[in-house]
């Protein structure tokens, strides 16, 4: 079990790490946020007052009205290194915001793509991005449904537990109305490697063996029409030759999809 300092790290992009220990080498490493008793008290004996939701949640934003950025990336001095605002700050300001209004903020939904990635030092890297459905449940049961999308890159199998991570943290940010101060996401350029071409087999292997969802389909067929390789042959089920893009439609409208996998 990951604690939430470890998933902060991860929704950072970073390995995990003792995070008790300091850096004994001169690399950037996660520095852990101390984090503040917010100072937002528990609800009293009688509970949460039952207002609709949408209530509670304006209460809860009411009470958070601002989160600074207390981890580092790297130690101070040292170049390279930044501050940021994890998933564990998030949940250190909402959490208790929650609890005293009485809103839970479950996710009930979550469709994941994967592809693979080279950075632009040519290391070998896999992108995940995820679309979470979260249900907000006030204190009368009542709730509204919200998506949040989160993506990620690692080089090992943490991709997803950033991503999810990273969904998260953003539903709270931009759902709560947070302001954070952040730079326009335009100021920023990250260039990445070129990725090698996905064997037209692997794609046949996923939609034959992994049943994927509607969604991934969909994404297999956006990736293979950009690449122009729709009409590549591969063997099908039955040991025919088969264009790799009929292939997935036909099993998008076998498995009921509503227009296949377009």
């Amino acid at each position: 079990m990951t604690t939430l300092a470890e998933r902060a790290a991860a929704a950072a992009g970073r390995a995990d790490t003792d995070l008790a220990a300091e850096p004994t080498t001169t690399e950037t490493a996660y520095v852990p946020e101390q984090l503040a008793d917010p100072g937002i008290p528990e609800p009293g004996p009688d509970g949460p007052e039952r207002v609709p939701v949408y209530t509670a949640w304006s209460r809860v934003m009411g009470e958070v009205r601002g989160i600074n950025k207390g981890a580092w990336y790297g130690k101070p001095d040292m170049s390279g290194s930044y501050r940021f605002r994890g998933v564990d700050a998030a949940l250190n300001a909402f959490g208790p915001a929650c609890r005293l209004h009485g809103v839970l903020v479950l996710p009930v939904k979550t469709e994941a793509a994967y592809r693979d990635v080279k950075t632009s030092t040519g290391k070998n890297s896999r992108e995940c991005t995820v679309t979470v459905t979260y249900r907000i449940i006030g204190p009368a049961g009542d709730h509204i449904e919200v998506q949040s999308v989160g993506e990620s890159m690692d080089s090992a199998d943490k991709g997803t537990a950033k991503a999810l991570s990273t969904s998260l943290r953003s539903l709270l940010f931009l759902g709560g109305l947070v302001p954070t101060g952040d730079p326009d996401p335009d100021t920023q350029n990250i260039e990445r490697g070129e990725a090698p071409l996905r064997s037209l087999t692997s794609y046949r292997d996923e939609v034959l063996e992994e049943s994927p969802s509607k969604a991934r389909m969909a994404q297999m067929v956006h990736e293979l029409r950009q690449q122009q390789r729709m009409g590549g042959l591969v063997q099908n089920e039955v040991g025919d030759d088969e264009a790799i893009g009929d292939l997935i439609l036909r099993i998008g409208k076998e498995r009921g999809f509503a227009g296949g996998a377009q």
